[in-house]
C-alpha cells in the first residue's frame, strides 16, 4: 500500500518587491522565519527587528578549492543580528546569508545550540558542501528535555524542506547510487534505468538518474587528454582528478574510483568523453539504442496521459 503524499505550502515574500532583493520564506503552520540575503542586501537583512532574536544562520558561497563546490559556515546566537555581522566580516567567501528565527521568539540558547550542532552533523553526512566550521560544537544536545529534542528535530525537518527552495542543498542526502556503492546495478530499484556510453576506443561508462542528479557509477571510464579545445568542464575534471574520483588507468583513460553525482547528463558525458557533449543523445539505455532524450520524452508523455 502506497502512503499518500501531502504537499506543503511555502510562502516566499520579496521584501522590496524585486527578485534579487531580500527574501523571506515561511512554511504554513510553522513559526520559523527564514531570511535570505546577498552581499548587496545584507544591510537590509541585519536591519530586520526579527534578527535581534535567538536563532541560527548560514553563510555560503563558492569554494575556491573545489570547482563548482560550495563552502558554508553554520552558526547560532542569542542575537542573530550581531553574530552574523561578525561572522560575515571574518569570511570573504560568502555570497549568500541565511538567517532563521521564529515569529514568536520561542527558541532558547539550548535550542539553537542543538540546531547548530545537528545542522553541522547533517551537512557533514550529506557531504555536499565544504564546511568552514572548525570542530563541531558540543552544544547541550544531551541536556535538552526529550520533548524539546523532538520539537527541534521537527524544526530541522522544516529546514530540510525550505533550504533547497531558497537555493542551498546543504542537507540533501547523496543519491543511493553514491552511498550504496556495494549494491550491484542488477539489484537496484526495480524499474531504475541504467544508461551507458560505449566509445569506439573501448572506454565505457554507466550511470543512473536519481532525484534530479545523474550519477556515473564506480568503475566507469573516461577518456584522457583527447586534445579537444572545446571542453567547458576541464576545470571540473581537474578537480575530480585532484580529489581522487578519477584515477589514471592507462595511457588513454581514467577510471571512476567511486560513484559521482553530476548536475546533468551533459556534464557527465563531457567528463567521460573529454569534450563538450550533448548528454541527451550520448547516453543510451544499457543494451539498447534508446537515448536519454527518448526516455525523457516517454516519461513526459506518460505523465501527460495520466493527468
Amino acid at each position: 500500500m502506497t502512503a499518500e503524499v501531502f504537499g506543503r505550502t511555502i510562502q516566499l515574500f520579496l521584501v522590496d518587491g524585486t527578485p534579487n532583493g531580500l527574501r523571506k520564506a515561511t512554511i504554513h503552520g510553522w513559526t520559523g522565519l527564514t531570511f535570505v540575503a546577498t552581499a548587496s542586501t545584507f544591510a537590509a537583512l541585519t536591519s530586520r527587528g526579527e534578527l535581534d532574536r535567538t536563532g541560527i544562520y548560514i553563510l555560503s558561497g563558492p569554494d575556491t578549492e573545489a570547482v563548482g563546490g560550495i563552502r558554508a559556515y553554520i552558526g547560532s546566537a542569542n542575537s542573530v543580528r550581531e553574530r552574523i555581522k561578525q561572522s560575515a566580516q571574518q569570511r570573504d567567501f560568502w555570497e549568500t546569508a541565511i538567517a532563521v528565527t521564529t515569529s514568536d521568539d520561542d527558541l532558547s540558547k539550548g535550542h539553537v545550540e542543538y540546531l547548530e550542532a545537528r545542522l553541522i552533523e547533517l551537512a557533514r553526512a550529506a557531504n555536499r558542501v565544504t564546511l568552514d566550521n572548525g570542530t563541531a560544537p558540543a552544544g547541550n544536545r544531551r541536556r535538552l528535555p526529550e520533548a524539546d529534542k523532538a520539537n527541534m528535530e521537527q524544526f530541522l525537518a522544516n529546514l530540510k524542506i525550505i533550504l533547497p527552495v531558497v537555493g542551498l542543498d546543504l542537507l540533501k542526502p547523496q543519491p543511493r547510487a553514491v552511498t550504496q556503492t556495494a549494491t550491484p546495478v542488477a539489484q537496484r530499484t526495480a524499474g531504475e534505468i541504467t544508461f551507458e556510453i560505449r566509445h569506439r576506443s573501448g572506454v565505457s561508462a554507466e550511470a543512473v538518474e536519481e532525484d534530479g542528479e545523474f550519477v556515473v557509477l564506480e568503475g566507469s571510464e573516461a577518456l584522457k587528454d583527447t586534445g579537444y579545445v572545446q571542453q567547458s568542464y576541464l576545470a571540473l575534471k581537474d578537480n575530480l582528478i585532484k580529489k581522487g574520483v578519477l584515477q589514471v588507468a592507462g595511457e588513454s583513460r581514467y577510471v571512476f574510483t567511486q560513484p559521482y553525482a553530476f548536475s546533468s547528463p551533459s556534464a557527465a558525458a563531457a567528463i567521460v568523453l573529454d569534450r563538450n557533449s550533448n548528454g541527451l543523445s550520448e547516453w543510451k539505455v544499457k543494451g539498447e539504442k534508446r537515448t536519454y532524450s527518448d526516455v525523457k520524452q516517454a516519461r513526459a508523455a506518460t505523465e501527460e496521459a495520466s493527468t
